[in-house]
């Protein structure tokens, strides 16, 4: 891919054939697939391969590497954008000409994919190791192989849905990290405002996805788009934020295992959250108490 394609939208003798809307995207197209293919050719192959005779050991060399998956996630971010602009030129000349002279079956998309596969994979194999090396040396590291990859998994996963956050004004990345996000039933209790708007709030929950920063929680909601792929993917489109300095929680709201409460300036906006399941609220609770501690 790098070199039957992305190489030769660099090439003289192939300028012609690309349309001046696709010149200088190449950067967007293959985002930094250059990057990860280094990445395993010059370092996680070669540490593998030292393993041969030790598979059972190699959790280590995924541990040594870990930092170097970050790339992925770049990859996932930018995946959407390089998706868009395939579907614009998916019939270009250009691209048929490649694919033909590579000889390949598939056409460029189908590989453009394989990052986004390949860092799914890894937890699978590690899973199936696990599974055959629970008392041999070297089960921790692919316990703490797998936990790690998992982490960057889920690194990915939020990260795609806060890309697809619309109309909020400031920078995302001034709000800290993102712990968590996922949707939820609200219903909101404020003391300002008219009496009437208050009763009903209590009765109709809105739907509403949670983004949970370090600084900051975000609601928004979730609009469903159509189309094939990532453009299937939901947009939010941003309805407001509590800082988190100001933000309190009540564990257990009575009558429901589901629910909790978040409360903002000494309980002047009160909303009260209903998780889909226990657990989902165990874990958002949790998440919360820590960056409020």
């Amino acid at each position: 891919v790098l070199q039957g394609y992305a190489a030769e939208m660099d090439n003289p003798l192939m300028a012609h054939l690309i349309s001046p809307e696709l010149q200088n995207k190449k950067d967007i197209l293959f985002g930094n697939m250059e990057e990860i293919y280094h990445f395993h050719n010059r370092i996680f192959l070669r540490e593998l391969e030292t393993y041969v005779e030790y598979p059972e050991l190699v959790g280590r060399c995924f541990l040594d590497q870990m930092e170097d998956f970050q790339i992925y996630e770049k990859y996932c971010q930018n995946k959407p954008r390089s998706e868009s602009l395939w579907r614009q030129f998916s019939d270009s000349v250009f691209f048929q000409e490649c694919q033909r002279k590579l000889d390949h079956k598939l056409s460029l998309d189908s590989y453009l994919l394989k990052p986004v596969q390949r860092i799914t994979k890894y937890q699978l194999l590690l899973k199936e190791m696990l599974k055959y090396s629970k008392n041999c040396e070297g089960a921790e590291d692919l316990q703490e192989a797998l936990t790690s990859i998992l982490g960057i998994l889920k690194a990915v996963n939020d990260s795609m849905h806060q890309i697809a956050i619309t109309g909020y004004d400031g920078n995302l990345n001034e709000l800290g990290k993102l712990l968590m996000q996922g949707s939820f039933s609200v219903w909101t209790d404020h003391k300002k405002g008219h009496t009437k708007v208050k009763d009903l709030a209590r009765f109709k929950p809105m739907q509403r996805h949670l983004f949970l920063h370090e600084k900051a929680v975000l609601f928004c909601k979730k609009r469903e788009e159509n189309g094939e792929g990532y453009e299937k993917a939901p947009s939010y489109s941003y309805k407001h934020s509590l800082n988190m300095a100001a933000v309190g929680i009540t564990e257990n709201v009575k009558g429901d295992a589901k629910k909790f409460e978040i409360w903002y300036n000494a309980r002047e906006e009160v909303y009260i959250i209903q998780a889909p399941t226990p657990e989902v609220k165990a874990t958002w609770v949790n998440e919360i108490r820590k960056v409020l501690t």
